[in-house]
């Protein structure tokens, strides 16, 4: 089978390898689909707090698929069943396990960092870390289930966003497009902030998606949109999904008094926010990490009720067999959500 491997930094190539068996408690999948988002990038470039990942390793997590076997002691699950996984696995008995907070769990792993990946023909894979994707779902449209149920559980559960609401969503990363996605699902009205890359691809791409944007570069920054849409009082919400240490900084210079910020991306290094206007204006500042069984279920209803156009936001136009080309594309920002097909 066909398997992308990581080789070294900034280093992939496509090989043989051969189907894994499942054993009596696993599931082999066939995949169809599997994305490629930041945590990828920075795998993929052996950024740090990456290099303990062994190498070669086959890369990928976020993927849908078809139940191709059984093992014999399985019973949730029959042959042709269409699936997605959740790829970070929780041990479920550390505290937070046992306390519902599975996304944070002490001693999780990662698909395809801690173990083989998704960017192949086939996986394996315990049935508990597997769901069942609706009917009116397509597995091309299902392999983004895992980054939509990060934005899910951004919007859904850690912010206080409801309709009608100013919502500013910071970084048009495939996390900042489906956390402008959901929260616009939700009847807020949003903007998403980028950068002058952003301008050729991204920006355009949430243009497409009815959301409104603002390329900070080429406006001078903020100050004419939060008089524009929300009267100079500030954002009600603003999302961090830039994974820059600037992004908390500058949200909150736009967010309301009383308003909140919900941090998404991971800052690349110790931000240089000051509180003081912080906690003179009551700002809420929260967080988001992962995602839990519930947001992988809130993912997979509203593409089933056609509330993110997924059609638009991947791009499968990268080849499996030259897998480099949708990785520099990604870091350059040529591209937003690239998608490698293995069987479709």
């Amino acid at each position: 089978m066909k398997a992308i491997i990581q080789t070294g930094p900034r280093s992939v190539e496509t090989q043989e390898r051969e189907v894994p068996t499942p054993d009596a408690d696993e599931l082999l999948i066939k995949v169809h689909s599997a994305g490629l988002c930041g945590s990828d990038a920075h795998a993929y470039k052996y950024d740090g707090g990456y290099e303990w990942i062994p190498i070669p390793r086959i890369m990928g997590h976020e993927y849908s698929g078809t139940v191709a076997e059984v093992g014999e002691s399985v019973e949730t699950f029959d042959v042709g069943d269409k699936v997605i996984e959740e790829p970070i696995h929780d041990c479920g008995h550390c505290f937070q396990c046992k306390n519902g907070q599975p996304n944070v769990c002490q001693n999780f792993s990662i698909t395809g960092m801690h173990r083989d990946g998704a960017y192949t023909e086939y996986v394996t894979v315990a049935p508990e870390h597997v769901h069942a994707v609706p009917e009116g779902v397509p597995l091309r449209h299902a392999a983004i289930t895992e980054p939509t149920s990060i934005a899910t559980r951004a919007v859904l559960d850690q912010s206080v966003t409801t309709p009608g609401d100013n919502v500013l969503v910071e970084g048009p990363g495939p996390i900042g497009v489906l956390v402008a996605a959901v929260a616009d699902s939700l009847g807020a009205n949003v903007v998403v902030s980028g950068l002058g890359q952003d301008a050729a691809y991204r920006l355009p791409l949430l243009e497409d998606l009815g959301i409104d944007t603002v390329n900070l570069e080429e406006e001078g920054g903020l100050d004419e949109r939060v008089e524009s849409q929300t009267d100079g009082i500030g954002f009600d919400v603003v999302f961090d999904a830039t994974g820059h240490r600037s992004g908390v900084v500058s949200g909150n210079d736009v967010v309301r008094k009383g308003g909140q910020i919900v941090v998404v991306g991971i800052p690349n290094s110790p931000s240089e926010l000051s509180l003081t206007s912080t906690v003179r204006g009551e700002i809420d500042i929260n967080t988001s990490y992962g995602s839990t069984w519930t947001n992988f279920e809130q993912a997979l209803r509203l593409m089933e009720r056609g509330e993110i156009a997924v059609d638009k936001i991947l791009d499968t136009s990268y080849s499996v067999d030259e897998p480099a080309e949708a990785f520099e594309a990604f870091l350059n920002s040529e591209t937003c959500k690239p998608v490698f097909q293995f069987d479709g």
